[in-house]
């Protein structure tokens, strides 16, 4: 290990990324995964907030926060599965792992903090459909982020890998 600082390693890492242009690639990549699995959330979202508008008054912060999670959670299990076999396939072997789920879902949280707040306080300025799409492009940025260069980063072999049967 070095002595350099996680700012350091990961300034790095996407320094020597963006050379080999495979940051590039996989962003697109992402990018794509990512608008099947925002119209996930986006269809979601958008019905869940009309079903709660129906039977009810006006709808709050609290009311768009829940609906934002809940949309989400669905969306972030159809996305681990296909970022695992498409975007990080040669990272991920194409294996569905619970740890590097848990891992994924676990980055994701960033993400969804990230675009629930952009969510709420973006609404106070414009409609919320514009203001979901403000939440969205932030969570695109933390996601990709997270997903490159924590959950799907390509690891160092261990010693005793070789000796493990496949």
């Amino acid at each position: 290990m070095t002595d350099a600082s996680l700012p350091q390693r990961l300034v790095h890492r996407l320094v020597a990324a963006w050379h080999d242009r495979a940051i590039i690639l996989k962003a697109a990549s992402f990018a794509l995964v990512g608008v099947v699995n925002t119209l996930v959330d986006l269809g979601i979202f958008l019905l869940t907030l009309r079903l709660l508008a129906e039977t009810a008054d006006h709808v709050d912060s609290v009311t768009l926060v829940g609906v934002n999670i809940f949309s989400w959670s669905i969306a972030i299990s159809g996305s681990y599965v296909m970022n695992s076999f498409v975007t990080f396939a040669a990272e991920s072997g194409r294996r569905l792992r619970l740890k590097a789920y848990a891992t994924f879902v676990a980055s994701g949280i960033l993400g969804a903090i990230g675009n629930t707040a952009t969510l709420v306080i973006a609404a106070h300025f414009v409609p919320v459909l514009a203001a979901k799409g403000c939440a969205i492009l932030v969570s695109f940025v933390l996601n990709f982020s997270m997903s490159h260069f924590v959950v799907f980063r390509t690891r160092a072999p261990k010693p005793n890998d070789a000796a493990r049967p496949s």
